[in-house]
């Protein structure tokens, strides 16, 4: 037996499903007269009315001076309920080597539509924090574009709005409350103990307003000392008609609209990141047949060494067949570097599809900066494209959008973890790319949009090495997610790429060739076997995602809207008769799908729990041997974590 399909068909379930063997916290639904709330342990999520839903979350947090998320200790925990009310009582312990703090929370639910929720704390140890206290997650859609009447702290009143194109800044300051409708649904929050405002988190494209404290104006971080007791209250009251009735579907209704269509973008990979890495001829040999687009390289020009890595590089892209993207990296002595890189250029003779511009400390070059460096680029090549921007997130393009320096583009990166990590936020946070993209649009011009690089996984801080460092092989650094040898990271992936193109991305770049953060394990084993459990020479199902989807890019691809995004969703490409179509199962239950979109009958190959160990251990899986044929008038079940490739007729 394939040594590979052997060590996949050993894995628990569980792994296959989500790189992990944990379990999602246990959902329990909770009433406060008509209003529902999800309690996942921690938090209140998806506060509903009539089946609106007028909060995402509202939960505790507390940030260091880093502004690393310090994860609590539950002492205890206490829930009481009936049909109309209920009452949450939970003890939490906050403790690191800098940090020791202990909270009493309470979450109370009333039969008058209202949620309430408190929090009082104790200092044990002295300690600085970026943030503590209640956050409160408003959904962006239905809200944005959407009337907000904002009582401040002096007791006058602001009448604001929600906005649509995603706020540089802090869209509400000073908060003393917070009144607004939702069709026909009105909601107030009140806010006590501290100072509140809301920013635009689609910045770090999540897909939300955030209500949190402190003003981020004041100075931080913000010294806790030992003994100092907080106390915090945050009240949701909610009214309105109730009784409007909702037809109830337990199915997922997927529809395509075929006149609202867009072109795909350029699709990339980035090289493999670890020092001194060089793809073997077996990696370039499964890499190849994807046909990607680009190659994105880091050129570090202030590093003495930089030439020895960008030589092996630009043999890489030669061999895979694909130009280069080069993320240019300059410190303060940026004339000397841009002319070094031009004469490497030269004796190289590589091909480039795309420079990108960026500065080893700042967040975005400055145009006059920019502006020099392109000059000189043009110089040589008068027809090179070049885009500025940030290899952070969308944030810093937002606050310090390019002017005119010639540059043809305008980038930024993307990962999903910036704030919360577990499944369900990560896949419910991913309709806020599409945000970003239209955002940049707006502000831009005709400038394209390149969003480099796209990451499931994290970021790893400077600071963080070190101690990243000491704690391996036991901890998966911040720039490692195990999600990535998953299902769950195909099914994200691919709809990644739905909502960046949607939105009319011009160029996207996806993780790196191989290794635990590529789209195959490659010809080394895992650094982390016990936590990120791939071996030597597994294809990871993200891997399968881009083959189909690269295999089809002469297609164009159709708006698509699903019921429950957050649990089926899909991209969907087609020649004007035919349809390709990517579904996805975020959800760990089996889900029935009622497609709208195909005539006649459609096949459909199905990328599960039960197909993993064929499809990591072979480059040319199809899954044809388990091919379903379906009617398209008729409902079909989809399974946990899945990706299904459908191809069909279109309806007209």
């Amino acid at each position: 037996m394939n040594h590979i399909k052997e060590f996949a068909e050993s894995l628990p379930v569980r792994t296959i499903q989500t790189g992990s063997e944990r379990e999602e916290a246990p959902m329990k639904v909770l009433s406060a007269g008509n209003v529902t709330a999800i309690w996942d342990g921690i938090s209140l999520r998806f506060i509903k009315a009539a089946g609106i839903e007028l909060l995402t979350m509202i939960y505790p947090a507390l940030r260091d001076s880093k502004w690393q998320a310090v994860s609590p200790e539950v002492i205890n925990e206490e829930v009481l309920q009936d049909k109309t009310s209920f009452s949450v009582k939970l003890r939490c312990r906050y403790k690191t080597s800098e940090i020791d703090f202990v909270a009493d929370y309470l979450y109370e639910g009333t039969g008058e539509n209202s949620i309430i929720v408190t929090m009082e704390g104790q200092a044990l140890e002295s300690f600085q924090k970026n943030r503590l206290g209640w956050c409160v997650l408003h959904p962006v859609e239905g809200n944005a574009g959407e009337k907000c009447l904002v009582e401040l702290r002096n007791g006058t009143f602001e009448h604001s709005v929600f906005p649509l194109a995603v706020s540089p800044f802090q869209v509400f300051t000073n908060i003393r409350s917070m009144s607004w409708t939702r069709e026909g649904i009105s909601c107030k929050l009140d806010f006590e103990g501290d100072v509140f405002e809301t920013e635009d988190q689609r910045n770090w494209t999540d897909a939300s307003f955030k209500t949190y404290s402190t003003p981020l104006s004041l100075p931080h971080p913000v010294w806790i000392e030992k003994g100092s007791k907080i106390f915090q209250k945050v009240q949701l009251n909610v009214s309105g008609n109730f009784d409007t009735p909702r037809m109830q579907d337990n199915r997922v209704i997927v529809r395509l609209f075929p006149e609202e269509t867009f072109r795909l973008p350029g699709i990339g990979t980035c090289r493999k990141s670890e020092d001194g890495c060089i793809l073997s001829e077996n990696e370039i040999k499964l890499l190849r047949p994807l046909r990607f687009d680009h190659y994105r390289v880091d050129f570090h020009l202030s590093k003495p060494e930089w030439r020895k890595e960008a030589d092996i590089a630009s043999a890489e892209s030669h061999d895979l067949g694909i130009p280069v993207e080069a993320a240019l990296f300059f410190d303060d002595h940026y004339e000397a570097e841009i002319k070094d890189f031009i004469s490497w250029q030269s004796e190289a003779k590589i091909l480039i599809s795309n420079v990108l511009l960026f500065h080893v400390s700042l967040p975005v070059i400055p145009d006059e900066r920019s502006g020099q460096i392109i000059r000189l680029l043009r110089d040589k090549d008068p027809q090179i494209n070049v885009a500025t921007g940030t290899n952070s997130d969308f944030l810093h393009l937002n606050r310090e959008r390019p002017g005119d320096s010639r540059n043809d583009s305008v980038c930024f990166s993307v990962t999903p973890q910036v704030f919360l990590s577990d499944d369900l936020t990560v896949a419910a946070n991913l309709r806020a790319q599409g945000d970003a993209v239209r955002s940049a649009k707006g502000f831009s011009g005709n400038k394209k949009i390149v969003v480099s690089p796209v990451n499931i996984h994290g970021r790893l801080r400077k600071e963080d090495q070190h101690e990243m460092t000491k704690k391996a092989p036991y901890c998966l650094p911040s720039d490692v997610d195990a999600r990535q040898m998953s299902l769950f990271g195909a099914c994200w992936t691919a709809i990644s790429l739905k909502y960046l193109s949607e939105a009319g991305a011009d160029s996207v770049t996806f993780y790196e060739t191989a290794g635990e953060r590529g789209i195959i394990q490659g010809d080394s084993d895992s650094r982390w076997p016990g936590i990120f459990r791939s071996c030597r020479g597994m294809i990871f199902p993200v891997y399968h995602v881009l083959r189909f989807i690269l295999g089809n890019k002469s297609l164009t691809g159709i708006k698509s809207i699903s019921s429950k995004p957050t649990e089926v969703d899909c991209f969907a490409l087609s020649d004007g008769k035919q349809a390709r179509i990517i579904l996805v199962n975020f959800t760990d239950g089996i889900r029935t799908v009622s497609l709208e979109c195909c005539s006649g009958l459609f096949r459909i190959r199905t990328l599960d729990s039960e197909t993993y160990p064929d499809a990591v251990s072979n480059s040319r899986w199809t899954g044809i041997e388990k091919e379903k044929v379906i009617k398209a008038q008729s409902n079909f079940e989809i399974s946990p974590y899945s990706v299904s490739l459908i191809e069909g007729w279109r309806k007209h």
